[in-house]
């Protein structure tokens, strides 16, 4: 028999957040599902991004992933082992809608209610992201989220999961980190569709704000007692030195990473005086807009891992700024090379308290990659666990601060495929054998699991 990992103390217990406080783990669909052409499923861009040469570590891809797709009990049935009471996940919008907008895939749809029907069964609640980066490839083929029709095919896709789905969940987000899939698919081209440049960045941005309202009001509308968000990646962001272009760096760098998308749903429309080169998204803008881009959403989802710091920079055009990357700066780091640095989370917190049209805030990401440690047949991440204590920590003082946050949810149940870095950084608390798809319990798992089961008070 394996001997038991000895885990570190933690003086925490759930009860210390609050009856109330929310406790689950997210995940995606295209990082899990696997499935990628049965019973109908339309191909996403990601389906064929991967398959370019070069961009993903390894020639990696999402195929077969974890097969949540024909394993989604083993996997349901361990979160209820481990006293997990919230699952955040997504729906494949090709899944559903093989072009789309059009033929509705019934086998799609009945996947979910699979799904959704056996969270409940386990007394686990369901979250559904509507958006989490896997656009039908056949709408990318007409232009993407640079089209403004994708305002019509964002509705008719709402409109369908809402239909099918919200009898039953009543938990919602609109769009997973719209920042980071217009950025790095739409400006910098190392994500899914691969596109590069202003021309296909701004459209994208300004459609995906129109979209994440547009959301919000179709599920409104049609679920009755919906709780709806929409989720954003931020992180802190620290100034390389005092020197005042350094300074004026950091406020670029911020404006355009956690207020892009935020302050035009809030009715503060874009931070142009903060990155002038956003003027130019009015080009892509028609009258009224701005007013469409605001919803009154009844939480925020904050995904926070890391701070970033900043330092001018002449030859970054445009923002006249650039990352000062944490293996550069002799600080701990995770395999994305992410600096370990949980006030980055409290700061995140904060920030988005002083927006006074924010409701509530739940963290619906917050995990780590690295490297598992094999120890007497079991998996010591104890890297992992020490994170995730310390940023807990973290939002356990905002909370004593008195700063808004309702619940937690870690990046990830098990490991999966991580978009241009493969499979190689595994954030889950399980370990997956991708040969044999066996899972296994890490030491985080259990740690996880047996802070859940601590006593109520």
């Amino acid at each position: 028999m394996p001997q038991e990992i000895a885990l570190p103390p933690f003086n925490l217990q759930p009860h210390d957040f609050g009856k109330d406080f929310i406790w689950g783990v997210s995940a995606a669909a295209y990082q899990i599902e696997g499935a990628h052409s049965i019973d109908d499923k339309g191909a996403s861009i990601w389906d064929r991004f991967v398959s370019k040469k070069g961009v993903i570590l390894n020639g990696d891809h999402g195929r077969v992933a974890c097969d949540f797709y024909h394993r989604y009990q083993e996997d349901i049935l361990l979160m209820k082992a481990m006293n997990i009471g919230h699952f955040r996940f997504s729906i494949a919008w090709p899944r559903v809608l093989p072009d789309g907008t059009g033929q509705v895939s019934e086998a799609g749809i009945a996947f979910y209610n699979r799904v959704i029907d056996f969270c409940l069964e386990c007394d686990i609640t369901p979250w559904i992201t509507l958006y989490h980066w896997d656009l039908p490839q056949a709408l990318e083929e007409k232009g993407g989220w640079t089209n403004r029709e994708i305002l019509e095919w964002f509705e008719t896709y709402a409109k369908l999961c809402a239909q099918r789905f919200g009898d039953r969940v009543k938990h919602w987000m609109v769009l997973n980190e719209p920042m980071v899939f217009t950025g790095t698919g739409y400006f910098l081209g190392v994500h899914a569709p691969g596109r590069k440049g202003l021309k296909n960045f701004l459209p994208a941005v300004h459609h995906a704000t129109l979209c994440q309202a547009l959301g919000g009001k179709i599920l409104r509308e049609i679920i009755a007692n919906a709780c709806i968000g929409t989720t954003f990646s931020c992180s802190e962001i620290t100034p390389y030195s005092n020197r005042p272009k350094d300074i004026r760096a950091s406020k670029r760098v911020d404006a355009l990473l956690n207020r892009l998308f935020i302050e035009p749903s809030l009715g503060l429309g874009y931070p142009i005086e903060s990155v002038p080169i956003l003027r130019r998204i009015e080009r892509y803008q028609k009258s009224g807009d701005l007013e469409k881009c605001v919803f009154d959403f009844d939480f925020i989802g904050v995904q926070n891992y890391t701070r970033e710091v900043v330092k001018h920079s002449y030859f970054t055009p445009y923002i006249f700024a650039k990352i000062v990357k944490a293996s550069h700066r002799n600080v701990t780091t995770t395999l994305m090379d992410w600096e370990v640095y949980p006030p980055s989370i409290y700061a995140m917190i904060a920030k988005f308290n002083t927006y006074s049209g924010i409701n509530k805030i739940f963290i619906t990401e917050n995990g780590a990659a690295f490297e598992d440690q094999y120890q007497n047949g079991e998996i010591a991440d104890m890297d992992r666990i020490h994170y995730l204590q310390g940023y807990l920590k973290q939002v356990y003082k905002a909370q004593q601060d008195g700063l808004k946050v309702s619940g937690y949810f870690i990046w990830t149940l098990i490991d999966n495929f991580e978009w241009a870095e493969g499979y190689r950084p595994k954030f889950g608390l399980v370990h997956v054998d991708f040969a044999t798809q066996k899972r296994m319990l890490k030491a985080s798992g259990k740690w996880y699991r047996d802070f859940l089961d601590s006593p109520k008070s």
